[in-house]
């Protein structure tokens, strides 16, 4: 829950979010398997002589692959919003403004700048609040992905309402103080573009 506090109104440019890759190379066919199980338990989709307990374990076993993606994009946020952190706390004009973490991430998802909600978009990422949400939420609760065998298959059917809760909770547990919209820029890559321009940089040094 955000708290009152006077902004110093400094522009200042964050480190960069750096997205690493997420898909194993069996992820789109097992999540498309699961997406298709899910229709047959639905009704819209003919069943092909598979139980009841055979479709929901696909599916499960689908959106267990989603949950290892948004965990990964956590682990990537988190980084990102401890440098963020990190950063304002040895800035004179900033360090006494109370910026967190919870802050910064407030920040990524409600007032996300312009120029990294394009790139998202080009990315073909239009639901990225969900995705960023999601990925908080989830590792409020997991410092390590688990095992299938050890997730609940009713959080796994259903883990979109409780990273979303997860999210929230995490977010009021203790006050912060928010960052006033357009206060800061920055940079979203993949990592693999990131590692181009940082090349690049290193040969251009190198003359």
């Amino acid at each position: 829950m955000p708290s009152a506090k006077r902004q110093t109104p400094v522009r200042l440019e964050l480190p960069p979010l750096i997205l690493h890759p997420l898909a194993e190379e069996s992820s789109p066919e097992n999540m498309l398997e699961g997406s298709r199980a899910n229709l047959m338990l639905h009704g819209l989709l003919p069943c092909e002589e598979q139980s009841e307990d055979e479709l929901v374990e696909k599916v499960a076993r689908s959106r267990y692959l989603e949950l290892r993606m948004l965990f990964f994009v956590g682990k990537d946020l988190e980084r990102w919003l401890q440098q963020c952190v990190d950063l304002v706390e040895r800035n004179a004009d900033l360090s006494d403004n109370g910026y967190t973490i919870h802050s910064f991430a407030s920040y990524l998802i409600e007032s996300t700048p312009s120029n990294v909600r394009s790139k998202l978009l080009s990315w073909g990422v239009v639901d990225y609040r969900n995705i960023f949400v999601r990925a908080l939420g989830l590792r409020a609760i997991y410092r390590e992905m688990p095992e299938f065998h050890t997730i609940a298959t009713s959080f796994l059917l259903d883990y979109h309402r409780f990273t979303d809760y997860l999210y929230a909770c995490r977010q009021q547990l203790s006050p912060f103080v928010p960052v006033p919209a357009k206060t800061f820029s920055f940079e979203i890559y993949a990592s693999a573009e990131y590692s181009q321009i940082l090349e690049r940089q290193w040969k251009e040094a190198e003359k």
